[in-house]
């Protein structure tokens, strides 16, 4: 599942659930890690985008 996140630089950062492998709270935000070390930081706190991952991971209701 795709969710959404904005990107230090205001722009709109798509992430696929499944492929996040590390998240880390960092000055400016969030930084997502995934595979062959890759990462994005978002705006949003770790709590929230803990959150926004688990709701993508999870089956529709």
């Amino acid at each position: 599942m795709i969710v959404t996140f904005i990107g230090t630089d205001r722009s709109e950062t798509a992430v696929n659930a499944a492929q996040v492998t590390f998240v880390s709270s960092v000055t400016d935000g969030t930084r997502i890690r995934f595979g062959e070390g890759r990462s994005v930081t978002v705006t949003e706190p770790i709590a929230e985008v803990v959150e926004t991952l688990n709701r993508g991971l999870r089956p529709h209701e």
